[in-house]
């Protein structure tokens, strides 16, 4: 069953007249560039993707059902917004909004600097990096599809940044663009093993933030050192073991983590404070048959810093992005039946579903489907989301 806060949902109510204020959405989207000429434009660059949001919030996903949907709510969002004419952008119109007049490097940092402002404020924040690929954008021009590689906080559901990944490179030069333009003191980093890298992890503690990194055979000499540490020596009073049991989907998923900082006095990995191992144990109930995977991971985490316990749920934290994230743009927002294409209109798209889920995070829902029909249910309470200020 969700959970969201009343208070929040009840505090949407719109003000008589069409008033935005001035930390809103809508003030935010008013600071884009618009490319088009005055002649002929029915609707400002900020109202049309007001609008957009409003429909995705709303539960239309694609740019024909976000045109219909505005279509046959014309007269009441008409009123609600004060709009001078009950007409709506069109199909058309969105198809070339997203498809050329947008900057996506523009978008994204607007996104970014407005969610910054709704994080939650204290330490060990966690920030998830990891990439997701849009399958409907795959074609001759890019036979891999448009990759994107976000930074997510899976502990508030919101996401801070999403850049490109191009076709002449791989996420660890974008992840170190996307490190430059957060503000990392107090944050935790935490990314799968290709994101291991020396030069990120030395970006990271002198940007005053912390990493934590599983460790595979692209670091061979790191990987080979944990895996000695872990498997070789006898258990030495530095270990320091927890676990942690979960029933997920009717398995039973058993996580045992084992930290040790003994590696720290001979390794010359950046900022090296401690190293762990986990072991994973999946039992089917049906079958009782288990499956188990071990796994090794780095941090410049010290024991006083985090405890084992709170560095256990640090690692499990980081695949919330699949399902905080990845599955809901997939799954809830359609996203992979998306057959959007032309230039940067796969990131616009992207862009605006992870501001919707992080809105919806923001309003306390963890049932994004019920957080659509409510919206939808009350325009009013939706417009009032993306025209008053957010705190």
């Amino acid at each position: 069953m969700a959970q969201y806060s009343t208070a929040k949902l009840d505090a949407l109510e719109h003000c008589d007249g069409y008033v935005f204020e001035i930390d809103s959405v809508l003030a935010m989207l008013m600071e884009l560039d618009d490319s088009r000429q005055a002649r002929g434009k029915v609707c400002a660059l900020a109202m049309v993707l007001l609008l957009m949001l409003l429909a995705k919030l709303s539960g239309a996903d694609s740019q024909r059902a976000i045109a219909q949907w505005l279509d046959e709510r014309k007269s009441e969002l008409a009123s609600l917004l004060h709009l001078s004419k009950v007409r709506m952008p069109s199909r058309t119109t969105l198809r070339r909004i997203v498809t050329w007049i947008v900057s996506v490097e523009q978008l994204e940092t607007l996104f970014g600097a407005f969610l910054q402002q709704l994080v939650t404020t204290g330490t060990n924040v966690i920030v998830s990096l990891d990439g997701k690929t849009l399958r409907g954008s795959v074609d001759l021009m890019r036979p891999k599809g448009v990759h994107l590689l976000a930074a997510y906080l899976p502990e508030q559901g919101l996401v801070l940044l999403q850049m490109d990944v191009e076709r002449k490179e791989n996420e660890i030069p974008v992840a170190k663009r996307l490190l430059k333009h957060l503000d990392l003191r107090g944050k935790i980093v935490t990314g799968d093993a290709l994101l291991t890298q020396r030069k990120l992890c030395l970006q990271i503690v002198e940007a005053g933030g912390e990493y934590v990194f599983k460790v595979k055979d692209n670091q061979p000499q790191l990987h080979d050192d944990i895996r000695r540490l872990f498997t070789d020596v006898p258990p030495k009073p530095d270990f320091v073991t927890v676990q942690s049991v979960e029933g997920t989907h009717g398995r039973i998923d058993k996580r045992v983590l084992t930290v040790s900082s003994m590696l720290q006095t001979y390794s010359d990995w950046p900022h090296l404070a401690q190293v762990f191992q986990v072991t994973r144990r999946v039992t089917d109930p049906h079958t009782g048959l288990p499956n188990e995977e071990t796994s090794y991971g780095v941090t410049s985490l010290q024991r006083p810093e985090v405890s084992p316990g709170r560095l256990l749920q640090i690692v499990h934290a980081h695949w919330g992005i699949e399902n905080g994230l990845h599955y809901r743009r997939d799954v809830t927002l359609h996203e992979d039946q998306s057959r959007v294409r032309l230039q940067h209109a796969p990131q616009v798209m992207a862009a605006l579903n992870n501001f919707v889920l992080s809105l919806s995070a923001w309003l306390g829902y963890d049932n994004i489907p019920q957080a659509r029909r409510h919206l939808d249910a009350h325009l009013s309470k939706g417009v009032a989301l993306l025209t008053r200020t957010l705190t």
